[in-house]
């Protein structure tokens, strides 16, 4: 919601809730404008009301893949954001990168338009459904997106033809690229719940599934203890289950300080056993078992095979305990964790969980989650949208799994100059699980370089004095990402990998990369 402080500046809180919330329809918004259309969680919503019927407009400052798959739906993108854009409207859209200042913003305000946050949206459409949301600081679009990918490819009734809204794309089963936005025939909407601004707080959905709790956002909540206090209120407001990894002690922090209500209904998950574990606070457990001897999986070319151990009455009162051989595409004891999540979701909705083991056996990743973009000169390029450095050190573990003989490379641009600063160690740290790392200009997002003037690539390499191994052998910053992506394809060899890593626009590298591979190469024949 806005309003007017006492110098007449316009004021955005992603927390409010605009009026008559309580009662708003989809089909009270009227001729509704997207401002930033063109970003990944906008682009999904303005997707899914055109859908559903919707009068959708929007405006970006440039036209990218995103928008122009919008305008190929018949919405209108406007380039530029102008005050006259919002003419005749009856609904604005703003998500948190918007400021007040912004001149559709001023002009709406002006005009009377009914403002809403992209929370106010998504939470708008779970009112009618019955929803899944998936939050944590990393693993949100790959889970949320396998969570998808089984009920459009196994769900039957009201579990077929889902709605999602994911911040990325999807990989299809036969390997074609799926768009994140979709308003199903189905009963069921799978989202991601962004913490970020602390808007998901709007959001009460019949399933709530945390993949982790690891203090991140520190600009909006201030310390860790009030960011796992949100997760606490968000699992409070589930009106069916919560389910959370209880391999990461935030989430299992957050599951201890629930509510013996709460907590009644929720289903851990977990690569250790309930004694390992402990105290669970009355929540049942899933057990993911990498060392149980997996029958054979319908995955044929399984990379990462696990059986789990599922409690009884999960797929209802009468449902007895069982053990649910999983193989999946997608490498890594992180996805493993993330499938877990999406098949322990899936039966709760009450899909047999055979059926969601197989469905999830079919799922290619999330675009830019260990994406392989291709191959020249016997070196693999992946593209990974990595930017957390839990995220770095499991994306570089499952690396180590996928590729063990080979030499690993990252190409890693850094996403925030305050995400940077904060936590420019860790970030060091996870990319020592590689052989060979490049350091580039930061992304800045929202942030201004201006704000950060000590904070650059640098900062990360400065950081990795305190590892054991000398960083000058292993990472340097070479701030111009395009030269940095050179160096690393004329010093690589065959059977070696290189990763593109990060949230920012460093996947254009791996073209980049593949170019100089192939040019090297024929070279080299020469």
């Amino acid at each position: 919601m806005s309003d007017h402080a006492s110098d007449n500046t316009i004021v955005l809180e992603p927390t409010s809730r605009p009026p008559h919330a309580d009662t708003l329809r989809v089909q009270d918004l009227g001729r509704t404008h997207f401002i930033g259309i063109g970003g990944a969680g906008m682009s999904v919503l303005a997707e899914i009301l055109h859908e559903q019927g919707v009068d959708v407009q929007g405006s970006d400052r440039e036209l990218g893949p995103k928008a122009e798959r919008l305008q190929a739906l018949g919405i209108t993108v406007m380039i530029g954001q102008k005050a006259e854009n919002v003419q005749g409207v009856d609904t604005v859209v703003w998500s948190s990168a918007i400021k007040p200042d912004n001149p559709e913003i001023v002009a709406a305000v002006a005009e009377g338009a009914r403002l809403m946050h992209r929370s106010d949206i998504l939470a708008l459409l779970m009112s009618t459904s019955r929803a899944v949301t998936v939050a944590g600081a990393h693993g949100k679009t790959t889970t949320s997106a396998m969570i998808s990918q089984i009920l459009v490819n196994a769900g039957t009734g009201e579990l077929a033809d889902p709605s999602y809204a994911i911040g990325g794309s999807i990989q299809g089963p036969d390997g074609t690229t799926i768009d994140g936005g979709h308003a199903g025939k189905g009963s069921v909407l799978v989202a991601e719940a962004d913490e970020s601004d602390g808007s998901f707080a709007k959001y009460h959905p019949e399933i709530a599934v945390i993949t982790n709790v690891e203090a991140e956002h520190l600009d909006h909540y201030g310390t860790a203890e009030h960011y796992r206090q949100a997760f606490v209120d968000h699992s409070h407001h589930a009106t069916g289950h919560v389910v959370l990894c209880a391999d990461d002690e935030g989430a299992l922090a957050v599951l201890r300080a629930m509510s013996p209500e709460s907590a009644a209904k929720a289903v851990a998950y977990s690569t250790h056993t309930a004694d390992e574990i402990g105290d669970l606070n009355g929540a049942s457990l899933v057990h993911i078992d990498h060392e149980a001897e997996a029958a054979a999986s319908d995955t044929v070319d399984a990379v990462e095979s696990f059986v789990l151990h599922l409690p009884a009455g999960l797929g209802g009162t009468d449902s007895e305990a069982a053990d649910i051989t999983v193989g999946l595409r997608i490498p890594g004891i992180h996805n493993a964790r993330n499938a877990a999540a999406a098949i322990t979701a899936a039966t709760l909705l009450g899909m047999d969980p055979h059926d969601a083991a197989r469905a999830a056996g079919s799922f290619r990743g999330a675009a830019r989650r260990f994406e392989i973009r291709g191959e020249r000169a016997g070196v693999t390029v992946v593209d990974d949208y990595a930017h957390h450095p839990t995220e770095i050190a499991a994306m570089l573990d499952a690396a180590r799994r996928r590729f063990p003989e080979s030499t690993v490379h990252v190409l890693f641009q850094p996403h925030l100059f305050s995400r940077t600063m904060f936590f420019a160690s860790e970030f060091a740290h996870a990319l020592a699980k590689a052989d060979d790392v490049i350091v580039t200009g930061i992304f800045p997002a929202r942030e201004k370089q201006a704000d950060y003037p000590q904070i650059g690539p640098q900062t990360v390499v400065d950081a990795a004095g305190d590892i054991d191994h000398d960083p000058a052998t292993w990472i340097q910053a070479v701030p111009d990402m395009c030269q940095a992506a050179k160096m690393l394809a004329m010093r690589s060899k065959a059977g070696d990998v290189i990763f593109t890593v990060g949230a920012g626009d460093i996947t254009n590298m791996a073209e980049v990369l593949l170019r100089v591979l192939e040019a090297r190469s024929a070279t080299d024949e020469r």
